[in-house]
């Protein structure tokens, strides 16, 4: 499916001032250049290059805003044995001194469906990588895929290395290899990679994202600003989020139906899991939004990860070395707040049909206005093509459209883009 030109959206989808949503970006080497998704490198870390307005934050700076939190958490206790004069339970002035007491903490096994023991088992299959090329450098996080070493991650992670740069894969146990790419998709932001001479490694164990439910419990794993190993928890915000993190020279965009969540995710996270309380991977940690730009971004909450069961066979198709396919239903669209004339507040009116598409043979008119694929509703353009690429080419799916005020459905078998370079 196009946007115009090919399937219009509105880049970094809409949203107020100064926030911005954009792929995680890499930290930024000695010499910051825009990188993918990763951690700042200043002395000892290397970042991506920011690629489609992603950013990158200073080393230093990370050094100065742990020290900064350290300050800040002591000046607070210090202020309140200021001015509470005799907290609850303190002793009496007459008591004699007393001193803090030694308590044995056992380290006993963590219950399942607990965070420390998802960590525990998901850790051994995430890694951290450093990528560097031609146009810069820069880190993010991968999901071991197999023992012998094949490797998801985001496109935007490891897109600076180019034809001739290198990718250095850290695994949990402190071993490090090199990697090469098997194969990248840009539309859906995601890449797998082969890292070389390893075996015996823990593969990812694979959730299934079409049951999450929102307000259910995740944990997200990667390498946040380069602190590989580094685990976070929080809830799934909510579902089927349209997120739109740009388009590449020919137009071609990055959409895909997220998953929100308000773990901690941060430049570095990218290409790592998003997991269950089971330890199942379920999404792929990819993109945030930000009140800030530049190197002042960072997690306020609103992270989105890439649906597994969205982008599993289009993994399998780069896995075994073969072209990425997408469904493709053959319009130009836009969203009906752009459009005139029409009845309905929310969905992707069509603009322009290509010859011999799904569409057209569908019934499909220029100025319908799809409002829902199957059961999914559709409030723009962006959601249409985010939902249309849940699919895979040849599926069948039932279209609700107005047209003159009137709602219609029709059945369109999807096309596949094989052959071309947009979706």
């Amino acid at each position: 499916m196009n946007q115009m030109p090919p399937f219009p959206s509105p880049s970094h989808g809409p949203h107020e001032a100064p926030d911005t949503t954009q792929s995680l970006p890499g930290a930024p080497a000695a010499a910051p250049s825009s990188s993918p998704f990763g951690t700042p490198a200043a002395a000892s870390t290397t970042a991506p290059k920011r690629g489609r307005g992603r950013l990158g934050l200073a080393a230093a700076v990370v050094g100065t805003s742990l020290l900064v939190g350290g300050a800040a958490g002591l000046g607070g206790a210090a202020a309140w044995n200021a001015m509470d004069d005799e907290p609850a339970g303190s002793p009496a002035a007459t008591a004699g001194p007393s001193s803090s007491q030694v308590a044995s903490s056992p380290d006993s096994e963590a219950p399942t469906g607990r965070v420390e023991a998802v960590a525990s088992s998901v850790l051994p299959s995430v890694v951290k990588l450093d990528v560097s090329g031609a146009q810069g450098s820069g880190s993010g996080s991968g999901i071991i895929l197999s023992s012998d070493g094949q490797i998801l991650t985001n496109n935007h992670v490891v897109e600076v290395a180019g034809e001739s740069g290198e990718i250095t894969v850290s695994f949990n146990d402190g071993s490090k290899a090199s990697a090469r790419i098997l194969g990248t998709d840009p539309l859906t932001d995601t890449a797998v990679i082969q890292a070389e001479d390893v075996s015996g490694l823990t593969a990812a164990s694979i959730g299934d994202s079409a049951s999450l439910d929102v307000g259910q419990e995740v944990v997200a794993i990667g390498s946040p600003f380069g602190l590989e190993s580094t685990v976070t928890s929080g809830i799934v915000s909510a579902l089927n989020r349209p997120v739109d993190v740009g388009a590449d020279a020919d137009g071609n965009r990055t959409t895909y139906p997220a998953i929100q969540t308000d773990a901690a995710i941060n430049p570095g996270n990218s290409g790592g899991p998003l997991v269950d309380m089971d330890g199942n991977v379920i999404g792929i940690n990819s993109s945030i939004r930000s009140a800030s730009t530049g190197s002042e971004a960072g997690s306020i909450g609103l992270g989105f990860a890439i649906p597994i069961d969205a982008v599993l066979p289009i993994v399998e198709q780069m896995a075994a070395g073969e072209t990425p396919t997408h469904a493709k239903l053959g319009v130009s669209v836009q969203d009906v707040a752009d459009a005139t004339g029409v009845e309905v507040t929310e969905g992707a009116q069509v603009g322009t049909i290509s010859d011999d598409s799904p569409a057209g043979a569908a019934g499909l008119r220029p100025g319908d206005v799809i409002t829902k694929v199957d059961d999914a509703t559709i409030t723009g353009a962006d959601s249409l093509v985010a939902t249309i690429r849940t699919y895979r080419p040849g599926d069948e799916v039932t279209l609700t459209y107005v047209r003159d005020g009137e709602s219609e459905t029709t059945k369109v078998t999807l096309d596949s883009d094989a052959e071309e370079s947009s979706s």
